[in-house]
């Protein structure tokens, strides 16, 4: 990829022009159905509750909102100076129509989990309701009541998502799933507009004039590059010709913080290695197990993955909310980490893989883990894939792809194992537990526990605080610790290279990637 400014230019570029290199060809952009690629629908769009610099929550395309005493009923009163980038007003049928297409089991929008809060939506999602008896409904053009299920005291937070941006009905019959895809039809409400996309090399926006906040937006335009190659997102950096990457080479971390180019920034995330339970090399738990117990998370921390926080066996990380404290300081977790104990660990699992029938790994097919092409999660891969011949005899196949096939593969569930991250959304445990509800598109898993689908519903269908979190302790213990559908190994952070010159941009825990108030300095 060539950038469009040479090196020679670069320290004379507009300060209010910036170029972002927030990762490879998105799989959507269209804000109802986005699963991953939050950054471009979060600067064209805009919800009813967004946050602030410092990651608090603000009225957004709403300018009040209520709340009913028994927690279920949110009323909007939506800003009547608010327009779509071609100056129609923004009204409240906008969000229904969003919402009862994200509610559409036909639409395969992917964050359906935030959605199933809302009052009848799970048997919307499952056919057994029209999308129409969404607890959603516009009272006028300007205030808009949504009713939930059970009281969610962090229902604001998941409203700063994608999939509760509004979007426009004529707009999407006209162009059906083609409207995200060009500058003319991919109309927004938000701070920017676009206005140029080049699939695998580049989208441009620029500051929408029919924002109501227009002023205090500070980019004029915003070139988000797709570049995979790290080197090369490096040069640019270094020559002035970007401002900032997602993808950064991790071997060279030392001496990039010396240069002052790279942030080393919180995350509330896991790595872990994802099991297929259809599979029947490993429905047996005892092998899951096995698998588990015979990774040395401490050596993959220390000389595989430096940037990572610590190694892990637990799903949830530190970070999430319990009644008193931290859900994962309180649970704690589920393998003796400490380095004394992995040679036990190693021999439980030598014993869990003879009780299973496969002595020494004997007979044991060879086991393919696919994820994508990132060097560091290659690179993990092969460290499991030695301590695994070593102490197990069991071979492992490893496999990389680029970003859409990966996503597609896990879609279909065309794997046995595979490389799973999952970033919280907010700070509550069930950000990190619902996805594997039997019932959940996201459950790409094809995992279903009936035991762990009640304790999660319970924890949904309370306010209760300690009734929650022991459901939620007690659902991730039967995930983790008796089915194993997951081998978790470490919290990584999440560094990123960034110009010198770049200021006010805002990156929090939750990945959130936000250059409305950025410039050069």
């Amino acid at each position: 990829m060539i950038f469009a400014i040479s090196c020679s230019s670069s320290k004379n570029r507009n300060p209010k022009e910036l170029f972002i290199n927030a990762g490879e060809e998105p799989k959507t952009i269209d804000p109802t159905l986005s699963g991953n690629d939050f950054v471009y629908p979060r600067h064209v769009f805009e919800t009813l509750i967004t946050k602030d610099k410092e990651g608090n929550l603000q009225a957004g395309a709403c300018e009040s909102w209520n709340i009913s005493d028994d927690g279920l009923v949110y009323t909007f009163n939506l800003r009547t100076n608010a327009k779509w980038s071609d100056g129609k007003n923004v009204v409240a049928n906008d969000f229904v129509y969003a919402l009862q297409r994200a509610a559409n089991p036909l639409s395969g929008a992917e964050y359906t989990s935030f959605v199933e809060y809302i009052k009848n939506a799970v048997k919307i999602l499952s056919s057994e309701l029209p999308v129409e008896q969404l607890g959603v409904k516009a009272i006028d053009d300007y205030t808009l009541e949504i009713t939930l299920e059970a009281p969610t005291g962090y229902f604001l937070d998941i409203l700063t998502y994608p999939i509760f941006a509004p979007v426009r009905k004529d707009i999407i019959e006209q162009y059906g799933d083609q409207w995200s895809l060009s500058p003319e039809s991919y109309i927004g409400n938000g701070a920017f507009v676009m206005t140029e996309r080049n699939p695998d090399e580049k989208i441009v926006v620029v500051k929408n004039t029919n924002y109501w906040n227009k002023d205090n937006i500070v980019p004029e335009k915003i070139t988000f590059v797709m570049m995979k190659d790290a080197t090369l997102a490096l040069a640019g950096i270094k020559d002035g010709s970007l401002d900032f990457s997602v993808y950064i080479i991790e071997q060279d971390l030392e001496k990039l913080k010396s240069e002052g180019i790279v942030n080393i920034a919180p995350y509330f995330s896991t790595v872990a290695f994802g099991i297929n339970a259809t599979n029947e090399v490993l429905k047996d738990t005892r092998i899951r197990k096995a698998l588990s117990l015979a990774i040395d998370r401490n050596y993959i921390v220390e000389n595989v993955v430096p940037t990572s926080k610590s190694p892990t066996s637990a799903w949830v990380p530190v970070g999430a909310y319990d009644v008193k404290g931290d859900f994962r300081e309180n649970g704690g977790e589920y393998i003796d980490l400490s380095k004394e104990a992995y040679s036990n660990n190693v021999e439980m699992a030598k014993q869990l893989m003879a009780e299973a029938g496969y002595t020494n790994g004997d007979g044991f097919p060879v086991l393919e883990y696919k994820t994508t092409a990132d060097l560091v999660y290659i690179q993990v891969a092969e460290a499991i894939q030695q301590m695994w011949k070593e102490n197990l005899g069991v071979d492992l196949q490893i496999s990389s792809m680029e970003w859409a096939a990966y996503q597609q593969m896990r879609s279909e569930k065309n794997y046995q194992l595979i490389r799973t991250l999952w970033i919280g959304d907010y700070s509550d445990p069930m950000t990190f537990l619902e996805n594997y509800l039997s019932y959940r598109s996201q459950n790409t898993a094809g995992y279903s526990n009936k035991q762990f689908d009640n304790y999660i519903e319970a924890a949904r269908n309370t306010a209760n605080q300690e009734i929650r979190m022991k459901a939620m302790h007690e659902a991730e213990k039967i995930l983790i610790a008796e089915d194993n559908l997951l081998i978790p190994i470490y919290n990584p952070s999440n560094p990123t290279l960034v110009s010198k010159r770049l200021k006010d941009y805002v990156l929090t825990p939750l990945q959130e990637y936000q250059f409305h108030y950025a410039y050069l300095e």
